[in-house]
């Protein structure tokens, strides 16, 4: 096992402390997003899912997936397929960009991807999903770490068996999220389904659901025992929350997010974009990053309509001017 290995093992599961990552989203957890996040208190991140088959067709829009930054170390690139080879020789495409860790996507509910056999639908297949986890492990000398759902549907809830085969495969890490594939992101994320993930393996287990703030954290640990959280949508529009979380796990005052801090984190975010993207694409991608900063301020509505008209840097930053301006004079 490779120096680099321990060390990021040891983030999984560091002495006396809760690691808190950020959660994969899909066209959300960019390398700009993700180095946002870490700065801001995350222990790790994780990519936006990549696909293997698409790494061993060689796709250059695949392939920038796998950029990594040197300041977001330690950092996971997400798989996700269903085919055991594939995953095996993806994942040493992946070590060999620099990542620190693997992640497998056992969790993503969307039609196309679960219509494949991919994401949750793997959920359904526990043979399947086993042969794919063990196939990962032994195809690089990475962690490899996998993200599941608490099942298909209300009917199928079987996370226990997963984390179960998971372990049995090798894996360093389980992150549980506490919905099925049949809730998709509606009704409340169940806690409880991560505390008998925990029970019942002896790897480290992250939870993941209904994590907006630093006392959702605390909650959620007090409820599922879970060795670590992982936060999601939480973080759209907020990466403080890490800080926030760390603050309040050590018994210290949660510091508030300033109106300056707030705007200068969007355009740093939008420079940040445009720089990685170029601008056209970092625009339309901000439109939504911008929607997300700017909920519960006032005239929010209004503003998210203005910027989905924005076409250039400068006409965003007008706007952003313009929506401070307002703010700071109170009206």
């Amino acid at each position: 096992m490779t120096t680099q290995t321990q060390q990021t093992l040891q983030t999984l599961r560091p002495p006396q402390t809760t690691p808190i990552a950020l959660a994969p989203m899909a066209g959300v957890t960019d390398l700009p997003f993700r180095v946002i996040c870490r700065e801001l208190g995350a222990d790790y991140t994780v990519s936006e899912m990549v696909s293997a088959k698409a790494l061993l067709f060689r796709n250059p829009k695949t392939f920038a997936m796998l950029e990594v930054d040197p300041r977001e170390h330690p950092v996971a690139i997400q798989l996700f397929g269903s085919v055991p080879e594939e995953l095996a020789r993806g994942a040493k495409i992946v070590a060999e960009h620099g990542a620190d860790i693997i992640d497998f996507n056992m969790g993503c509910p969307v039609h196309k991807i679960v219509a494949n056999g991919e994401g949750s639908a793997l959920m359904k297949d526990p043979e399947r999903a086993y042969a794919c986890l063990a196939a990962l492990v032994d195809a690089v000398d990475l962690p490899v770490t996998v993200k599941f759902r608490a099942g298909w549907d209300e009917e199928h809830r079987n996370a226990v068996e997963i984390a179960q085969l998971a372990e049995k495969a090798g894996v360093a890490a389980v992150a549980v999220h506490g919905r099925t594939r049949g809730q998709f992101y509606s009704g409340r994320a169940d806690w409880d389904i991560i505390r008998q993930v925990k029970e019942a393996v002896s790897i480290p287990v992250l939870g993941n659901g209904d994590v907006f703030s630093a006392q959702d954290a605390l909650d959620l640990l007090e409820a599922s025992h879970c060795d670590g959280i992982m936060i999601a949508r939480g973080a759209q529009g907020n990466p403080w929350i890490f800080r926030e979380v760390k603050a309040a796990l050590a018994g210290l005052p949660i510091p508030p997010v300033t109106l300056e801090e707030r705007f200068t984190m969007v355009r740093r975010h939008l420079r940040d974009l445009i720089a990685f993207k170029g601008e056209k694409v970092a625009i339309r991608e901000m439109r939504h990053h911008g929607a997300c900063y700017f909920t519960g301020l006032p005239h929010s509505a209004r503003y998210r309509n203005v910027i989905n008209q924005c076409l250039t840097r400068d006409a965003f930053e007008q706007v952003l001017e313009e929506y401070e301006g307002e703010l700071e004079k109170g009206e």
